[in-house]
């Protein structure tokens, strides 16, 4: 770790709340969604706010941080507005209602991890590799809220994920309150205008592969969860799967400062991009047979561990100094936000147009055209 004290304790609690909240909220938000009789297409709208907000909000946010260098300050008020925001589930059902609630707690929520992933970074310094080192607690938080919630609701009305939700947004938000900023290194790099920045082939090339690679998951993110329990697997089964996924992640979050070591991140990144094409297609055509799920969730260490760590690291080299949060909040707003938007707004249309198979199929094709760019156009470390 970097000479001056790093705060492990602070940053561990805001990932293992915020991502407990996320293992609360993706898998089965759209199940309490259809509990209220909403349609495909209407899960799909409502799911795609947060991807939506992700694409709009922390570009502004990030503009905001990096302007006034207040990164904790907007961290904790932005935590704050989303636990307020989100209260407003328990006042109404009607869609309109919950388009509203989504949308608000969308745009604050978004703010988060972007300044959190900069500031971690900024802590780190030249120890950028040991990101999943801390990291792993968000995994170990969506573990056990995912396997936890699943088994839960097997026996328990819908409705009490509604307080679960909430006790985990309240978490969050204590936990902003102690994390510490980093002083910004003032490099070179900093002189160089944004806009040169996010013209060069390079980075061109990463910000589309990542947006293609938040297409895919889009899907997965959304209907996945329906599409087992509708094949026949429990909630608690489903849970499950859903935790292999992470337990995958964790493990290559320790890995990664040995495999950063030795592979480039090209490298990295093109072998995940692999493995989500493999992932979608056997998600696609065998729903049904355990075994073959167990091994597309594994690789889930592949298509979101070990690609989330080499795209952070790839972000956080390219935009340096005073840009340092505006990198991660571009690849928040293109890939997870712009990227997963249209993954979710599609997956709903295509899911009722022409079934799960060729929905994820379609999550395939997206993450080979990810690949493809990456193949073309981004070069190795130097």
């Amino acid at each position: 770790m970097p000479d001056r004290p790093f705060p492990y304790g602070p940053l561990a609690s805001f990932y293992f709340f915020y991502f407990a909240f996320v293992g609360a909220f993706a898998p089965y938000w759209s199940l309490y969604l259809r509990s209220l009789g909403y349609v495909a297409a209407e899960i799909g709208l409502l799911m795609a706010l947060p991807q939506v907000m992700r694409m709009l909000a922390p570009a502004a946010w990030g503009w905001l941080a990096d302007a006034t260098g207040r990164r904790v300050e907007i961290l904790r008020l932005a935590a704050l507005a989303a636990l307020l925001s989100y209260a407003g589930v328990f006042f109404g059902a009607s869609f309109a209602w919950m388009w509203l609630v989504m949308a608000a707690m969308s745009f604050f929520w978004s703010a988060s991890l972007p300044l959190v992933e900069a500031i971690t970074l900024s802590h780190l310094g030249p120890h950028a590799a040991r990101y999943g080192r801390i990291r792993w607690w968000g995994s170990l938080g969506f573990i056990l809220a995912v396997v936890g919630i699943g088994h839960l609701l097997d026996g328990a009305p819908i409705f009490w994920l509604l307080w679960i939700l909430l006790a985990l947004k309240l978490a969050v938000a204590a936990s902003a309150v102690q994390v510490p900023d980093a002083p910004l290194r003032r490099r070179l790099e900093e002189a160089t205008p944004l806009w040169r920045i996010v013209r060069r082939p390079e980075v061109g090339a990463l910000l589309a592969a990542c947006f293609f690679m938040a297409v895919a998951h889009g899907p997965y993110y959304v209907f996945f969860s329906i599409y087992l329990v509708d094949v026949g697997y429990t909630k608690g089964q489903v849970g499950w799967l859903w935790a292999l996924g992470v337990i995958c992640e964790i493990g290559v979050f320790f890995l990664m400062p040995r495999v950063a070591s030795r592979y480039s991140g090209r490298a990295i990144l093109l072998v995940s991009f692999g493995c989500a094409v493999l992932r979608f297609t056997l998600v696609a055509a065998f729903p049904a047979v355990p075994l073959l799920m167990l091994l597309a969730q594994s690789l889930h260490a592949a298509t979101f561990g070990a690609y989330h760590a080499a795209a952070v690291a790839a972000f956080h080299r390219l935009f340096q100094g005073s840009h340092t949060a505006k990198g991660q909040a571009l690849y928040t707003s293109v890939s997870f936000g712009a990227g997963g938007s249209l993954g979710s707004l599609l997956s709903g249309y295509l899911w009722e147009a022409a079934g799960p198979g060729i929905t994820f199929t379609a999550s395939a094709a997206a993450a080979a055209l990810g690949g493809l760019l990456i193949a073309w156009r981004f070069p190795a470390e130097r």
